[in-house]
């Protein structure tokens, strides 16, 4: 079997039977897209199947030297594995080389995560008197209200706002729904947005239930959300170096911090595993430890 049919079945794969995000395979494709173009370099042309172990391990080599983190590492490695086992559980290869690929061991990341002040500078310093103000206004409060995902919050539709009830209807990775309660103030925002901002725009008929919009009167992008941040970022001359996701660490770890059952936090977080949601429990560890180190007469 050649690379293009292997790929396209394993694309096919983690689209109906994973359910992943287009994000999230394109993601897996590319590293093995990587990976195909360093066998052909490195030894010529290598069928899926004639792939071993060793080829592998020359990989990664490759990755180590060119200064690739063990993290990183860790991901591509998961995504190798994921394809060959994809192939070998499917009959497409007789042995499976990433069964003894070992993932270098990472430490667990603690996400930076933003003070309730910090959040309220960031959203206090955005320009009311420009067109795109409001939007950008409601866009951070429903992020930080809701705990959601960038690709959550540009796909968010007018017709899942169930503000009476108090209640968003979110469209999670896999297209898994889940219901998010949302905040009075992010209600206001969003209400203002729809009266002063977006009702000015001419909209492209594709857009009609998107609720956030470009000045174009189209869907926004994740790389603008990315950009609105970070400018806002530099303007409060806040060090910490943050993202839209940086909204959504914050929520959980004010949630967890403030006492709310994990459970609940990962039903909020769209979280198919405890044990992702679990690493809050270890960011509030940490605030822990670095009171006691700060304050405590012994240390």
């Amino acid at each position: 079997m050649k690379w293009e049919e292997s790929k396209q079945s394993y694309k096919n794969y983690l689209k109906l039977e994973k359910s992943l995000s287009e994000n999230s395979i394109i993601a897996y494709l590319t590293d093995i897209n990587k990976f195909e173009h360093f066998l052909l370099n490195e030894f010529k042309e290598i069928a899926p199947g004639n792939v071993e172990l060793i080829h592998l391990k020359a990989y990664l080599e490759r990755l180590t030297r060119e200064g690739i983190s063990s993290r990183s590492q860790a991901r591509i490695i998961s995504a190798l594995k994921s394809f060959f086992n994809f192939l070998f559980i499917y009959g497409e290869i007789e042995n499976n080389p990433g069964v003894l690929l070992e993932s270098p061991k990472i430490g667990v990341k603690l996400p930076d995560v933003l003070s309730i002040d910090e959040i309220d500078a960031l959203i206090n310093a955005i320009d009311l008197a420009k067109a795109e103000g409001q939007r950008n206004r409601a866009m951070l409060e429903t992020l930080y209200s809701c705990g959601l995902r960038v690709s959550e919050l540009i796909g968010l539709k007018i017709t899942n706002l169930f503000f009476e009830q108090g209640y968003i209807k979110v469209e999670g990775k896999g297209e898994k729904q889940r219901f998010v309660p949302i905040s009075n103030s992010a209600i206001v925002e969003i209400n203002r947005y729809m009266e002063n901002g977006r009702g000015n725009l001419k909209i492209s008929h594709e857009s009609e239930n998107i609720l956030f919009l470009n000045r174009r009167g189209r869907k926004l992008t994740r790389v603008m959300i990315f950009t609105i941040i970070k400018r806002l970022a530099q303007q409060i001359d806040l060090k910490k170096k943050i993202s839209p996701h940086t909204f959504r660490h914050s929520f959980a770890s004010h949630l967890v911090d403030g006492g709310a059952d994990l459970r609940v936090v990962q039903e909020m977080l769209g979280h198919e595993s405890i044990l992702t949601t679990e690493i809050y429990t270890h960011l509030d560890s940490e605030y822990l430890k670095d009171t006691i180190n700060r304050y405590h007469p012994r240390s």
